[in-house]
């Protein structure tokens, strides 16, 4: 079979952008880092600092601070003035501020980030809710993105495109500006931290990015699998990530209806201690059903009656073929056919390359396997093999569009592209038993 009738790569390529930034929090410590806890000794010591300037200096400071970054963020004096907020008890050891020294202090403690200063990868895809700006015969679609910078702290950001009637696809230019959400609540719980957080309506959606939030996402909200999840008649968007604190890591789970407001939700469960989860689009059987590795090597197939509690699966694929005897992994949530589960897995192989494989699922019975790729569906190019992470090729989901199966993938862990898969024929080659064909990512 040859490669045109199965795979048609898109022009479409999303890199990092080192000029996006965010303005966070900065904490005056001894090694300063988000939710550690501040130095109220040093911190005023700066306020102290800060009230000795006159007031025609401290106004001059603060028209520099303007001048300098208001352009680059969105209403720039109301975050300075949150910012000072949250600092009160800091500040508790001094007198009441004017509101240009209020201003002016809240801006020594913020910094910006440039968070995908180093890479721009490990995508998933599902239909925007919003249908109306989409293409005639065609559908608009959300990319979600896991976003890399400096230490290698990961967060969440998003693309707004659009598959034509033709198959051709499309992705909006990511906006200039990048906003941060508004926590609106927190619960604790014995296991960590519940949140709700929201955007300025008008705050487009490639402007969103979800930057950790709690102590257990301190370094990294890493590969969200976002799946479009119906039931009794309402389709909400739910996505497991890993969050990672630079020690330990856990999965999540994100929920959304309009990518405007999110929840996010420890999971619980031996399952959960785990990465790599997958949530089926629908209960089966009455259950709710992911896909998940629990060994570091094959793949579980877990069912719960709670959405948030996930204990040990039942193990159903595991390494067979050379590309895989590493490790395998799911490569997003289930994507429904009408021959069964289409799972994307991946696979890792010597000198730890990864690549992307299928597997075909019974749809009744998601532990029966119905047939399988031989070789990968996407692996790295030798000849383009550098980059973040060198020799990966990744995805956390692709989309059922028509016929066809849009894929966004990442390559080496530093971009993103995005390829079209005719549905009849990778499931043809999937119960084919003669010679597997190859397909490589492209040097570009």
């Amino acid at each position: 079979m040859s490669d045109v009738s199965l795979l048609c790569r898109q022009p479409v390529y999303l890199r990092p952008d080192p000029a996006r930034v965010i303005v966070r929090p900065f904490r005056p410590a001894t090694e300063p880092r988000d939710f550690t806890p501040i130095d109220k000794a040093r911190a005023n010591h700066i306020v102290d600092r800060v009230l000795t300037l006159d007031a025609e200096t401290a106004a001059s400071q603060l028209a520099d601070v303007m001048d300098n970054f208001k352009q680059r963020h969105r209403n720039l004096p109301a975050v300075i003035e949150a910012r000072a907020e949250e600092m009160e008890d800091a500040f508790a050891a001094h007198a009441v501020f004017s509101p240009m020294q209020r201003l002016l202090v809240g801006a020594y403690f913020l910094n910006e980030y440039s968070f995908e200063a180093s890479a721009l990868f490990n995508p998933s895809i599902v239909l925007d809710p919003d249908q109306s700006g989409a293409p005639e015969g065609g559908s608009s679609f959300i990319l979600s993105l896991r976003a890399v910078g400096e230490g290698h702290i990961s967060s969440l950001t998003f693309r707004q495109g659009s598959i034509a009637a033709d198959g051709c696809v499309t992705v909006e230019p990511a906006a200039r500006l990048a906003s941060l959400p508004k926590v609106q609540d927190r619960i604790a719980t014995p296991h960590g931290d519940q949140v709700e957080v929201s955007f300025e309506a008008d705050c487009v959606i490639s402007e969103r990015v979800i930057f950790p939030v709690t102590a257990s996402q301190s370094n990294g909200i890493e590969d969200a699998r976002f799946v479009a999840f119906e039931e009794d008649g309402e389709t909400i968007f739910y996505a497991t990530y890993t969050a990672y604190d630079g020690r330990a890591i856990r999965s999540e789970l994100i929920r959304t209806t309009d990518f405007i407001s999110f929840g996010m939700v420890p999971l619980t469960g031996a399952a959960a201690r785990n990465k790599g989860m997958a949530l089926f689009p629908r209960k089966i059987g009455g259950k709710y059903a992911m896909i998940g590795r629990q060994d570091n090597e094959n793949l579980y197939l877990i069912y719960s009656d709670d959405l948030y509690a996930w204990d040990d699966g039942k193990a159903i694929l595991k390494p067979e073929f050379p590309w895989e005897f590493v490790q395998i992994g799911n490569c997003g949530s289930p994507i429904e056919l009408d021959e069964g589960w289409l799972l994307l897995t991946h696979g890792v192989g010597p000198i730890r390359k990864y690549s992307i494989g299928a597997v075909l699922l019974d749809k009744h019975d998601p532990s029966r396997i119905l047939a399988r790729l031989r070789e990968p569906l996407i692996r790295p190019d030798p000849l383009r093999s550098e980059g973040y992470v060198p020799n990966v090729v990744y995805t956390c989901g692709g989309m059922r569009h028509g016929d066809q199966i849009i894929l966004p993938y990442a390559v080496s862990d530093t971009f993103c592209h995005i390829a079209t898969i005719d549905i009849a024929a990778l499931v043809q080659s999937m119960q084919s038993e003669e010679a597997p064909f190859r397909i490589s990512e492209p040097a570009l």
